[in-house]
């Protein structure tokens, strides 16, 4: 059974689907044995005594999350870090980590000192799977995308006041690359209800497309800005341009960052459409520039992305006889560890 806004995109057909923060939502977590959320849960429920909660989270932090963020500016605020964070972590039994760099920096950030799984992320194992090309192919077939048409999935993340707002000029940008070249614009999950997307030339409006791992495959260069999606697109290996115009403002004000966002990204950052379009008429230039950083981005993020691993999270989860993964070594907060 799924948990699922009303928004959000439809699961397929022989999943059972509940609305999240229902009576049905409630009654199916307060029924379960195993719930697995990669986002928190925002619903008074009692877990049943015998009940595993594994929380997956939704990507690499790179921006401050948790109780991390220093000065929350989002609506509701207060409640949700005073009342409705506290609760969930305490129902959490294992928190799954994408990589290394991510397990002592979600631990801090959620104050969870419980087991933490250290596996890679298990939604990213269909980037390297076996139907992959099939999957893009029927992606691009399904967008009306040419063989020769470049795809450009752009992604950015949401900002705080839950606003969003595209600065890149749609419009100028198909006047300089033409029909050769296609935008599938993607607005961020906790702002899709209320983002309207102007209809524009050469556009696709992909928001409510159900699985963002096909749009990855069907893209040929993701624009983003601040996103986690950029660790997961690294994973096939397509350049990456970050489209950073308020990037002061977000690293000062609204969110920040846990390392030098400038020194790390696989791509060049850029500030205006113009910036933009140069970069695209030329990706070439642009990949072989970052080539080096893009290589040290792979290597220090998706070390664990190897298509395994869903296997290697149930096989530390379940403990069913396979040897278990490494879990990740003992946070100076815990005394517990899962696993080895």
């Amino acid at each position: 059974m799924w948990l699922l806004d009303d928004e959000a995109p439809h699961p397929p057909e022989h999943v059972e689907r509940v609305a999240t923060g229902s009576p049905e939502a409630v009654a199916a977590l307060e029924a379960a044995r195993w719930i697995v959320s990669n986002d928190v849960l925002p619903m008074a429920f009692e877990k049943r005594p015998d009940a595993v909660y594994l929380q997956t989270w939704h990507g690499t932090p790179l921006k401050r999350i948790g109780f991390d963020v220093r000065n929350p500016t989002f609506p509701d605020a207060e409640y949700h870090y005073s009342v409705e964070l506290v609760r969930e972590v305490a129902r959490w039994d294992a928190l799954l980590s994408p990589n290394p760099y991510s397990t002592e920096i979600l631990r801090g950030a959620f104050r969870f000192d419980g087991p933490t799984l250290e596996t890679g992320l298990p939604r990213n194992d269909a980037l390297q799977g076996p139907d992959r090309d099939a999957r893009r192919a029927a992606a691009r077939d399904a967008l009306g995308l040419e063989p020769q048409t470049l795809a450009v999935l752009y992604a950015p993340t949401w900002r705080d006041d839950f606003s969003m707002t595209f600065e890149l000029d749609l419009d100028a940008v198909h006047a300089a690359l033409g029909d050769s070249t296609v935008l599938l614009v993607r607005a961020h999950g906790l702002t899709a209800a209320r983002t309207q997307l102007r209809p524009a030339a050469g556009m696709r409006d992909v928001t409510r497309w159900p699985d963002i791992t096909d749009l990855y495959l069907a893209a040929d260069v993701l624009l983003t800005d601040y996103s986690s999606a950029m660790v997961d697109f690294a994973i096939t290996g397509k350049p990456q341009l970050f489209f950073t115009y308020d990037l002061d403002d977000y690293r000062d004000r609204v969110r920040g960052f846990y390392l030098e966002l400038e020194a790390v990204v696989p791509g060049p950052l850029l500030a205006t459409t113009h910036e933009v379009i140069e970069a695209l008429r030329d990706l070439e230039a642009v990949a072989a520039a970052h080539r080096r950083a893009y290589r040290r981005f792979v290597e220090r993020f998706c070390g664990l992305d190897d298509g395994r691993a869903s296997s290697r999270a149930i096989q530390a989860l379940l403990g069913d006889g396979v040897k278990r993964p490494a879990i990740a070594s003992k946070s100076p907060r815990s005394s517990r560890t899962l696993g080895a």
